[in-house]
């Protein structure tokens, strides 16, 4: 029983458990794409600037190191005087003397006796090797070692290769007997540079180091240099992986929780479909890789990454509450594993910002070059000015920033194929979709305008209708219109069975049974639904291809039936659509507009009173038949409907006045 009512129970809330699983995963996910960097607490400041954090104050002892620039000067020093080691060669003599003797044997004309006594007087000084990478070595003092009995000299002492005008003599010949010893000379190096003292003094725990308000001067600013190193020596000493990548995980998953009931308080619709949830996840994981991959390579470059792809493909999927919402959940998750999180935060926080609000709605490309040069004033602006409260002058400023901020809003504009990619992947449906379905010149409205011209013209009219009243109650506009737009598409299979494509009077529908016709009636909603997934309609179009009728009944045909034959039991799912009905206020619009202008043209009488009883008549039978109890519609929606249908109907079919005829008779 009890393991009965746990499945029971799990079941119950699967939706939410996948919700949760997945927010849980992208958590762990995204600290593992950020390994350690190594470092411990790190400032942000730069040296002339004014420091505005809060009183630094020494947290333990520590030593403040001198500079690169300082250390290698006392080098410099320290082995302007560095003793070089030499060794003799007792066997160079010899060895050249062979060299010499080899070489008269193959060549004819060599004064043998006078090169020889050259070698005999170069090797009685002695033959000395320069070091090849000390170009002034003239100016050190030699230790010459014969064994381990060492004497001092100076390199004029010796002859050496440049003092040699003989080339042959130079380059075949002469051996160095006095040989560079570079293992002792490099020990000897060693032992001088190990002696310097690279601190310049020590700060006491508790010291303060800059108050705010401050200037950063040369000295704070190596002070502060210094307590970074030892920050991050502490953290490599102390540093546990499984700590950190826990901490990490907290982190992301209280800043999913904070986005879960925003959603779940404010968008729960979002938060009810699993597809919209996931694309959420993807594209955080995505934006979370891309910084990660760049922050690994060059840390200094993480602001060329295009995080505001998010905020951008968040407005055109969703709104801008739930954009701003996520991109900030997306960059306090990020902050946490770039470096100077501060500055990452702010500048993404206002271009984001500004990506949201630049332009309402992306209907069309040109929209993406505006957000996209948005975004880089908006970089550009920070960085400048930000400069100028630091530093207090422009001198400071880099052009090299700036293309960072070029790149990453021309990385931007990979917004519009990503939305592309991202329709198909989840399913989902944009404002620029639409747009393009909006057009009468694709080729299923083409066709339904060659093949049923009084179904086309029938939508055409419903979808200017259908946008009017949803501008009016509000909800998307525009989809309502495009939906409006291929509702009836399935009516271009058999055009003729549909009385707006009917001329000279005959009528198919006299050769068939109540029941044939209706089938036939029917069937244009399945069939539409066919040509949808034909013309790649997206699912939000076909939604009102299959609910324009809901579970109504064919009425026509079923009070036919009934009083041709009251005797005879009926079968009403014979003369019933399948469904099912409206579930959006955009589809319930479009049902009664699409029943309200369809009945009005079967009206012999235009007048007010007509077309008032009739909208009156119809909107409450879609009512009692339940055909709206699906969507969101309120009262005072259906009576604002109800009154703009009743004026829409009487503006399209007024009484036009009569022209005159004129009489021929008095043109003369």
């Amino acid at each position: 029983m009890q393991l009965k009512n746990i499945i029971f129970a799990t079941v119950k809330h699967l939706p939410l458990l996948t919700k949760v699983l997945m927010m849980i995963v992208t958590s762990a996910l995204i600290p593992l794409m950020f390994p350690s960097d190594g470092q411990g607490e790190h400032y942000d400041y730069a040296e002339g600037s004014i420091w505005r954090n809060d009183d630094l104050v020494a947290p333990f002892d520590f030593v403040v190191q001198k500079t690169q620039g300082e250390i290698e000067q006392q080098q410099a020093l320290a082995l302007a005087d560095l003793t070089l080691y030499y060794h003799l060669d007792p066997a160079a003599h010899d060895e050249a003397v062979e060299r010499l003797n080899a070489l008269g044997g193959s060549r004819a004309g060599m004064d043998m006796r006078r090169l020889r006594h050259m070698v005999d007087s170069i090797y009685a000084i002695g033959y000395m090797e320069p070091p090849t990478d000390m170009p002034d070595y003239e100016n050190h003092t030699l230790v010459v070692l014969d064994g381990n009995v060492g004497s001092e000299h100076t390199a004029a002492e010796y002859v050496r290769p440049i003092d040699v005008s003989n080339a042959l003599l130079r380059d075949s010949i002469l051996v160095p007997s006095i040989v560079f010893d570079a293992n002792r000379t490099q020990l000897e190096m060693d032992s001088r540079v190990s002696q310097l003292i690279t601190s310049a003094g020590v700060v006491k725990q508790g010291e303060r180091i800059i108050a705010k308000g401050e200037t950063v001067t040369a000295e704070r600013a190596r002070i502060i240099a210094s307590l970074e190193m030892e920050n991050d020596k502490l953290f490599r000493d102390n540093y546990h992986p499984v700590g950190r990548y826990l901490g990490q995980l907290m982190l992301c998953i209280i800043a999913f929780i904070a986005l879960y009931m925003f959603l779940k308080n404010t968008r729960h619709p979002i938060l009810e479909d699993n597809r919209k949830v996931t694309f959420v996840m993807v594209l955080i994981l995505l934006m979370s890789a891309l910084t990660a991959l760049v922050s690994s390579q060059s840390p200094d470059l993480v602001l060329i990454v295009p995080l505001c792809i998010v905020p951008i493909m968040m407005r055109v999927f969703f709104d801008m509450r739930v954009a701003l919402y996520v991109h900030v959940t997306t960059i306090i998750i990020l902050a946490n594993m770039v470096p100077n999180p501060f500055e990452f935060i702010f500048y993404q926080l206002i271009a984001g910002m500004m990506s949201i609000v630049t332009v309402r709605n992306f209907e069309n490309r040109s929209k993406f070059f505006l957000v996209s040069g948005a975004i880089f004033l908006s970089y550009s602006l920070i960085y400048t000015f930000g400069v100028l409260s630091q530093e207090s002058t422009l001198e400071g400023i880099t052009a090299g920033r700036y293309l960072v901020f070029f790149f990453n809003a021309l990385l931007t504009l990979l917004a519009y194929p990503l939305i592309y990619l991202f329709e198909r992947a989840f399913g989902m449906t944009t404002n620029l979709t639409l747009m393009e379905l909006s057009s009468t010149n694709t080729p299923a409205l083409r066709e339904l305008s060659r093949n049923a011209p009084g179904t086309f013209q029938h939508a055409m009219q419903v979808a200017n209708i259908s946008e009017d009243l949803i501008n009016e109650i509000g909800g998307n506009a525009l989809l309502a219109k495009v939906g409006a737009l291929y509702h009836d598409i399935g009516k271009v299979s058999a055009p003729l069975f549909f009385t707006e494509n009917q001329n000279g009077g005959f009528n198919p529908h006299d050769e068939l049974d109540n029941a044939e016709s209706a089938a036939i009636i029917i069937q244009h909603v399945r069939t539409g639904l066919e040509l949808a997934k034909k013309y790649h309609l997206p699912a939000a179009v076909q939604d009102f291809i299959r609910t324009h009728h809901g579970t109504t009944m064919t009425g026509y045909f079923y009070a036919k039936q009934l009083n041709e034959h009251p005797d005879e039991p009926i079968n009403p799912s014979d003369f019933q659509y399948p469904g099912p009905t409206p579930f959006s206020r955009e589809t319930a619009v479009v049902m009664i507009v699409d029943s309200v202008e369809a009945a009005c043209k079967s009206l012999k009488n235009h007048d007010n009173e007509a077309i008032n009883q009739l909208v009156d008549r119809i909107v409450e039978s879609k009512i009692s038949q339940n055909q709206l109890r699906n969507c969101d519609l309120t009262f005072g929606d259906i009576t604002r409907i109800k009154s703009m249908l009743k004026a829409k109907m009487l503006s399209i079919y007024h009484a036009r006045i009569s022209y005159p005829v004129v009489n021929p008779k008095t043109t003369k």
